[in-house]
């Protein structure tokens, strides 16, 4: 029988190549050939209506003798319809599908549910397509390879997400979640007051409960900003009323985080809560009490804004993204180094007030395709700084499922070595309170698919610290509803359910079946001592060659000189060339950095050769 080769496309205009980069993977893991598409290649996808374009590409796939080919696209849905749509046209008018006498077998599509549910319509199946919402089982299978040829190190890494997934299935399918209640609200002193703090709430719950805090980002948006904070209020006295949720988490508009208090006339926003001045932000303070309550930081006048949140909505805890929210992602107007002096500044005042600090960093490298490694150390690295800088306590959030791709025991092994990292840096003057959360677009449209995969998230959750039967501190909930729509309220309190009653009931799974996490342990162990120890080789180097490593300098200089990984950064690129110089690709599971020969790197002696 022969073996199938595999071509994968996508148009110029779409930069998305996480996706293929990790089927690709899975693919050649299982002895496939896999061919990407150039720039060449890429360029011509786009201008498929020229004749040498057409040529271009048909030599190509006959050249490399690709059998099945798969073309990606990630943006709007309808543009992705009409442009893949000229390449199917290509496929039959060339003569190049097997149906009419060519070579391709099988063609696949994977975009948006959206663009995929217009194909799946238009082609009545004849092309398969994938949401991105597939475990690498379901996508090898989807492809058509057989068991046979897949991994033994594939198979057994599912090993642990599929039991998750068994064990969530069997719970949404019982269906007691839904009859779950809030837990009872412990009162004090200064809850629900000006005075109240995250550290208080969390030391009074513990009282009475061994469950987390719950953390959701929640904001509708409206064109008419008046009638969306109107809305906005509602929903938090809702909320607030209904007792599920612990923290909420404004979801500010665009322009709220960067004109705060201008006129906006004549500049689009986007999603999120429009609040434009103190009194919105007082307004929801009053509408949400007794929640506590966070926001966005500034991506301009950071530090002015974080005086602002402590005086109108006593925030929590304040969250900065140090390398991120600035020209390098699009999200704000400053340069990187400009950044993080004003991001230093901030946790100065964060201290001044005596407030937690949110790292919101790791997984802003993940999406722009950083290794493994990366997420630990620049999280890491944050964490050490926001101590010298006087930062009394600290809220870890750790994403998972970011790549989505990413195999259940890696992502419990980045979570551990960060989190045992992180801990050493506890003392009498420095806390450390663990706050997980699901990848930001790891849910499924299909909603009752989204909920299994919440409830298994929150399992994996409650894996990372396992003999802490106090931990996590706090979860930050992300609705399962939110591949496909907005979260409101109602969706909000029955994701709480899901996840809270979820623990509940996979916390006595697991003192029932305590061989259990010894088998966890054991595959997470080696990946985790890995990352631990690397890291801390890292930070030696860094301490030892770099000047004032944890100033705003030294930190520009550590993304400066690629000792932490971008590859898919689009803008800065030139500024940042080393960061973006070596790609990463899905191995086992886990996101290594790669040599030009497509073979891991060895880290510490990039990092070396780097400093």
């Amino acid at each position: 029988m022969k073996n199938d080769v595999f071509g994968f496309v996508r148009p110029e205009n779409d930069i998305h190549t996480l996706g293929i980069a990790t089927i690709s993977g899975l693919l050649e893991d299982c002895g496939y050939t896999v061919y990407t598409g150039n720039a060449d290649v890429v360029r011509s996808v786009i201008n498929i209506h020229l004749i040498e374009s057409r040529s271009f590409l048909k030599n190509w796939i006959e050249k490399n003798n690709i059998s099945k080919i798969g073309f990606s696209y990630r943006l709007d849905p309808y543009d992705g319809q009409k442009i893949f749509g000229k390449f199917y046209n290509f496929l039959i008018s060339e003569r190049i599908l097997q149906k009419n006498g060519g070579q391709i077998e099988r063609v696949y599509f994977a975009g948006l549910p959206k663009t995929c549910l217009l194909i799946d319509r238009e082609y009545n199946g004849e092309v398969k397509t994938f949401m991105g919402d597939e475990t690498p089982l379901e996508t090898l299978s989807k492809l058509g390879v057989p068991p046979s040829k897949i991994k033994n190190e594939i198979t057994q890494g599912a090993k642990y997400d599929s039991f998750r997934l068994d064990f969530a299935k069997e719970f949404i399918q019982i269906g007691k979640y839904q009859f779950y209640k809030p837990l009872r609200t412990p009162t004090y002193k200064n809850y629900g007051t000006r005075n109240d703090t995250l550290e208080e709430r969390l030391f009074y719950h513990r009282k009475g409960s061994n469950l987390p805090l719950i953390r959701v980002h929640v904001g509708p948006y409206d064109e008419d900003r008046k009638e969306a904070i109107k809305l906005f209020k509602h929903w938090l006295r809702t909320l607030s009323e209904t007792k599920y949720l612990d923290i909420v988490s404004i979801g500010s508009s665009q322009l709220s985080q960067s004109n705060f208090g201008e006129s906006w006339e004549g500049k689009q926003n986007g999603g999120g809560v429009p609040v434009n001045s103190k009194e919105d932000l007082i307004e929801l303070y009053e509408a949400g009490r007794p929640m506590l309550m966070r926001i966005y930081s500034g991506t301009n006048k950071t530090q002015e804004m974080a005086h602002i949140y402590e005086q109108t909505i006593n925030i929590c805890w304040h969250a900065l993204s140090f390398w991120w929210f600035n020209k390098m992602d699009g999200r704000g107007p400053h340069d990187v180094k400009t950044n993080l002096k004003n991001h230093l500044e901030t946790l100065q005042i964060i201290a001044q007030y005596n407030k937690p600090f949110e790292p919101n960093i790791s997984h802003h490298f993940s999406f722009r395709g950083g290794d493994d490694v990366t997420y630990v150390l620049s999280a890491y690295l944050a964490c050490i700084t926001a101590k010298i800088n006087g930062v009394k306590s600290l809220v870890l959030q750790i994403m998972l499922n970011t790549p989505k791709a990413t195999w259940g025991i890696q992502d419990l092994a980045k979570a551990r070595a960060l989190l045992k990292l992180v801990k050493e840096l506890e003392d009498k003057n420095f806390k450390v309170y663990l706050q997980p959360r699901a990848g930001l677009d790891y849910f499924s449209p299909d909603l009752e698919k989204a909920k299994i995969q919440l409830a298994s998230v929150t399992a994996m959750m409650d894996d990372i610290e396992h003999d802490n039967h106090q931990s996590p501190d706090i979860i930050h909930v992300v609705s399962y509803c939110e591949a496909l729509e907005l979260a409101t309220p109602v969706y909000i309190n029955e994701s709480i359910q899901i996840t809270l009653a979820a623990l509940n009931e996979y916390r006595k799974l697991k003192k029932d079946n305590p061989y259990l996490i010894n088998e966890i342990n054991k595959d997470t162990e080696p990946r985790m001592i890995y990352l631990y120890n690397t890291v801390k080789v890292i930070r030696i180097l860094i301490e030892s060659n770099i000047d004032s490593p944890y100033s705003a300098e030294g930190l520009y200089t550590l993304l400066q000189k690629g000792i932490l990984n971008a590859p898919y950064i689009w803008e800065c690129r030139s500024e940042f060339g080393a960061a973006t110089k070596y790609n990463t690709r899905l191995v086992d599971g886990s996101v290594v950095l790669m040599n030009e020969d497509n073979k891991p790197l060895n880290i510490i002696e990039k990092v070396k050769n780097s400093i």
